[in-house]
C-alpha cells in the first residue's frame, strides 16, 4: 500500500469534508451546500461507498485529496502531506530509494497471513480437541468453520515458523506480519494451542489473528491479539465487517457486540450484520469505519461492570463521530451476552436488537436506578451526566424533550434545568473557510460540461439507450476523462460489467464513480422511457451548446483572419455546424 493508499484507509471522506461543509446523511450519501456556489437546495454530495464527492452547481468533483487541494490551495504534494497529519500517517515510512518498496513489505506481510490462515485451517482439521471444541462446545457448524476461516496453532512453538520458511519467507517477513515473536535467542510462532480467528479488512484480506484458549488457564490470558503491524491496527479493526456490510447496507443498522465468537455466533444464528470492535476497547476510528455503512448503531456489551461502564464511555464518542448509537440491553437473568442468549433462543437475541434504546434514553435509565433522585447531590449527579450528552445533541426540539424528562425525574422546574444547561453551552462546530474560493465561474463551461457528464452517465449505466450517443462525435467530449468514457462506449457498445472494472477505464476510475454517483442520485429511479426522453434531450442541448461554442470561436477567428482562403475555410466550418444544429432540432 502506498502513502495515498494508507491515507485513504485512515481517513473517511465525509469527516475531511465536513471541515468545510456542513453535511447531512441522505441514505447511502451525504448532502451539504457547495462551498464554491451561492445556491440554497444543496446538491454537494460525498459517497462514503465510492469515497468520492461531486458538485453538481460548479461540476467539481475527486476525492479527499482533490477536495483539499481545491479548498486550501495546494498542489498534490501538499494535499497529501495536510491529510497525513490528520490521518497519523508517517510519510518517512514511504520515502524510500526504490519505489514501492513499503508496498512490496505490506503485501509480503499480506501473503505471509493469508498462508498462516491456511496452515491454522489445516492444523484444526487434524486435532480433534481443538475441533470438538468449535463444533460441540460452541455449535458452530462446518459451513461456519470454513466460512470464517477458523483454524488451529500447534503447540509446538515451531510449526509454523518452519511451514513459512520452506514457502520462501524469512523472518522478518513473518516478524512484520505479527505471526512470530522474538523469544531469548531465537524466533518461535506468536500463537501456541490456541483457536485462531482470523481478522479481514472490509475486503476480506487477512490482516491478523485473535487467539483464543482451548481451555481456560492459570495466569494465561483467555485471548491474544496480533500486535500492531503493518497490517493489523487495533483502534481500526472492525472484525467481521467484510461478511456484514452487505446485510448492513439492507437492514440499515450494525449491530457491535463485544467479542468476536458472538459475531460468528449471531452469523450462524442468521443475524448477520453483526460485527465487533477489540473487545470493550471501541474508538472514534471504529465508529468512523462503521459509519461509511450506516449511520445508525447499536451496540451489545457484555452486562457487566466492564461492559457498562464502556458502553457510556462511547456514548461521546460517536455523538462526535456523527452518528445515532442505540444501546442493546441483554435482560435475560441466564444470559450474559449475545452467545449465550442465541443458545438460549435467537428469538430472544432479534427481539433484544429491535428493542435498543436510543443512547440518552439508556444512559438516563441507568443513571435512574444509580442515584438517590430525591437528594440534592442526586439529582446534581443525575443532570451533570445527563445534561454533557443532551448538549451534544443537535436537534433543538430532541433537545428539549430531555430537559423536560430531566426536570420531571428530578422533580425540578423545568426553568432551572435549561438555566444549568445554558450557563455550559454545546460547542460551535466552526466550519473552515475555503482559501481560495472562486465566485466566478464560466457558466457555459460548466453546463457545458454538466450536459456531457449526465449524457456519459445514463449511457455507461444503462447500455441499451447507448444508441443515442452512436452518431456522436469525440470533439462533442472535452479532451480529458469525458472524451476517453465516450470513446470506450464506443469502442464496446455491449459492454454491460461494472465499469470500475473495465481495464480501459482504469484510469478514469475517479470520474467513472462520480457518473456512477450521478446516475444513482438524479436517474437510478426513473423508467426507461423516462430515461430515453432525458438522453434525447441531453443530446440534443450538448450538440446546441457545442455548435454556440465552435461558433463563437469562429467569429473571433474570422476578425483575425488574413485572407480570402482563410475565410472560405472558417466559412465551411460555420455551414457544417448548421447542418448539424438542423439535424438535432425537433
Amino acid at each position: 500500500m502506498d502513502a495515498v493508499a494508507e491515507v485513504k484507509s485512515r481517513l473517511n471522506i465525509e469527516d475531511v469534508i465536513s471541515e468545510y461543509v456542513q453535511l447531512k446523511r441522505t441514505g447511502r450519501n451525504f448532502k451539504g451546500l457547495s462551498p464554491w456556489t451561492n445556491e440554497k437546495t444543496p446538491s454537494f454530495i460525498v459517497s462514503p461507498e465510492k469515497q468520492i464527492w461531486h458538485d453538481f452547481s460548479s461540476g467539481k468533483g475527486g476525492d479527499m485529496f482533490t477536495f483539499v487541494m481545491e479548498m486550501e490551495g495546494l498542489d498534490f504534494k501538499g494535499a497529501l502531506e495536510h491529510l497525513a497529519r490528520k490521518a497519523g500517517v508517517d510519510l518517512d515510512q514511504f520515502r524510500s530509494t526504490k519505489p514501492g518498496t513499503s508496498a512490496k513489505l505490506k503485501n509480503r506481510a499480506l501473503e505471509v497471513l493469508e498462508l498462516a490462515a491456511k496452515f491454522y485451517q489445516k492444523q484444526l482439521t487434524v486435532n480433534k480437541p481443538a475441533y470438538e471444541y468449535l463444533a460441540k462446545q460452541r455449535g458452530f457448524t462446518k459451513t461456519t468453520i470454513l466460512e470464517w476461516r477458523l483454524g488451529y496453532a500447534p503447540n509446538t512453538g515451531f510449526a509454523l515458523t518452519n511451514f513459512l520458511t520452506k514457502q520462501g519467507f524469512t523472518t522478518d517477513e513473518m516478524k512484520r506480519a505479527g505471526v512470530v515473536i522474538q523469544r531469548t535467542g531465537h524466533t518461535s510462532d506468536m500463537f501456541r494451542g490456541r483457536i485462531m480467528i482470523p481478522l479481514a479488512d472490509s475486503r476480506g484480506q487477512i490482516v491478523g489473528f485473535t487467539a483464543r484458549l482451548l481451555e481456560d488457564e492459570p495466569n494465561a490470558p483467555k485471548y491474544i491479539n496480533t500486535p500492531q503491524t503493518v497490517t493489523y491496527d487495533k483502534s481500526r479493526q472492525v472484525f467481521g465487517l467484510h461478511l456484514a456490510k452487505e446485510a448492513i447496507r439492507k437492514t440499515g443498522f450494525v449491530v457491535v457486540v463485544e467479542g468476536n465468537l458472538d459475531v460468528i455466533s449471531s452469523w450462524q444464528a442468521g443475524a448477520t450484520n453483526v460485527v465487533a470492535s477489540a473487545g470493550t476497547a471501541m474508538t472514534e476510528q471504529h465508529l468512523k469505519e462503521l459509519k461509511r455503512f450506516t449511520g445508525d448503531i447499536r451496540l451489545c456489551f457484555d452486562a457487566d461492570r466492564a461492559g457498562i461502564d464502556a458502553t457510556e464511555r462511547i456514548i461521546p464518542l460517536a455523538q462526535k463521530a456523527g452518528v445515532a448509537l442505540k444501546i442493546i440491553s441483554i435482560k435475560d437473568p441466564d444470559a450474559k451476552d449475545p452467545d449465550e442468549l442465541i443458545r438460549k433462543d435467537v428469538h430472544f437475541w432479534n427481539q433484544a436488537i429491535e428493542q435498543a434504546q436510543y443512547a440518552p434514553d439508556w444512559l438516563m435509565d441507568r443513571y435512574k436506578d444509580e442515584v438517590d433522585l430525591k437528594s440534592a447531590a442526586g439529582k446534581k449527579t443525575f443532570t451533570d451526566a445527563l445534561l454533557t450528552t443532551i448538549r451534544r445533541l443537535r436537534d433543538p426540539v430532541e433537545q428539549e424533550h430531555y430537559l423536560k424528562e430531566i426536570a420531571k425525574l428530578t422533580d425540578t422546574s423545568l426553568e432551572a434545568i435549561q438555566t444549568k444547561f445554558a450557563n455550559q453551552p454545546a460547542p460551535q462546530v466552526v466550519l473552515r473557510r475555503p482559501k481560495n474560493v472562486t465566485t466566478a465561474f464560466d457558466k457555459t463551461t460548466v453546463e457545458y460540461q454538466r450536459l456531457q457528464d449526465h449524457l456519459l452517465a445514463i449511457a455507461l449505466m444503462q447500455p441499451k439507450l447507448r444508441m443515442y450517443i452512436k452518431d456522436c462525435q469525440p470533439e462533442f467530449f472535452s479532451d480529458d476523462p469525458r472524451r476517453k468514457v465516450f470513446e470506450f462506449m464506443q469502442q464496446q457498445p455491449d459492454f454491460k460489467g461494472d465499469p470500475k472494472v473495465a481495464e480501459q477505464l482504469q484510469p478514469y476510475g475517479e470520474y467513472v464513480k462520480i457518473l456512477m454517483l450521478q446516475f444513482e442520485e438524479i436517474y437510478q429511479d426513473l423508467p426507461l422511457n423516462d430515461l430515453e426522453e432525458q438522453a434525447v434531450s441531453l443530446k440534443r442541448r450538448l450538440i446546441d451548446r457545442y455548435v454556440k461554442i465552435q461558433k463563437h470561436q469562429l467569429a473571433e477567428s474570422m476578425e483575425q483572419a488574413k485572407s480570402e482562403k482563410d475565410i472560405q475555410k472558417l466559412l465551411g466550418k460555420v455551414d457544417k455546424l448548421n447542418r448539424l444544429i438542423k439535424q438535432t432540432t425537433p
